[in-house]
């Protein structure tokens, strides 16, 4: 139990916090992206920039959105003791993962590195899709620990921002360009995302009920 509950705490203690994050800095402290719009150099694209930045606010909301319900639904007491609200809750959680690769998606071109860390965005974009529509797949089959186990590698996306910037940051601190670093982020992190749960089911097992991820 006491595992169990330190688990969800550090997840739900990051995933506030990080929501939070992205809250402030995006709408309050850089509404206009001119740190991040500062490294994106030689695109072949022209940026249409208000397009850009509402795109990105409507990414950058529904992204939190995502991280909070997914973060809800893995709470134990939700799945046991309101389970509509946990169904309810999973197609917000769907939803908005379908707004984020979108707008992702029209983002991607855009993107700092050029084309090569374009195609790194679409291949999360459609791994996301493809893991969150299994996720669905298997609830709707009844197959609970499945369902719970897919879910877990979904949600693992709604940390890929994260991710990317602290690789870059290390790359960065070994010296290479913002650009390169970034590069190396994107794919890095679609690599962490797709060993890191995988690690945390085994770790969790099956044997100690459904959702023993959970407080």
């Amino acid at each position: 139990m006491k595992k169990r509950i330190t688990l969800y705490g550090w997840l739900a203690g990051v995933s506030i916090l990080f929501i939070l994050y992205a809250l402030v800095k995006n709408f309050m402290i850089d509404p206009g992206a001119a740190s991040f719009l500062s490294h994106k150099t030689g695109l072949k694209r022209q940026l249409n920039l208000p397009v850009w930045l509402n795109v990105m606010y409507v990414h950058v909301a529904f992204a939190c959105i995502a991280m909070a319900s997914g973060l809800i639904n893995f709470s134990r007491r939700i799945f046991e003791h309101k389970r509509l609200f946990h169904r309810i809750n999973g197609y917000v959680y769907i939803v908005s993962v379908l707004v984020v690769v979108l707008t992702s998606g029209y983002m991607a071109p855009y993107a700092t590195g050029g084309k090569i860390t374009s195609m790194g965005f679409n291949a999360l974009n459609i791994l996301w899709l493809i893991i969150t529509i299994a996720a669905l797949v298997h609830i709707k089959r009844k197959q609970i620990i499945r369902h719970r186990n897919w879910m877990i590698r979904s949600y693992a996306f709604c940390f890929t921002n994260l991710l990317i910037h602290l690789i870059t940051s290390l790359f960065q601190g070994f010296g290479l360009v913002y650009a390169t670093s970034y590069t190396i982020g994107v794919y890095g992190s679609i690599a962490l995302l797709l060993i890191i749960p995988n690690i945390i089911i085994r770790s969790i097992g099956q044997s100690n009920g459904v959702y023993s991820f959970t407080s």
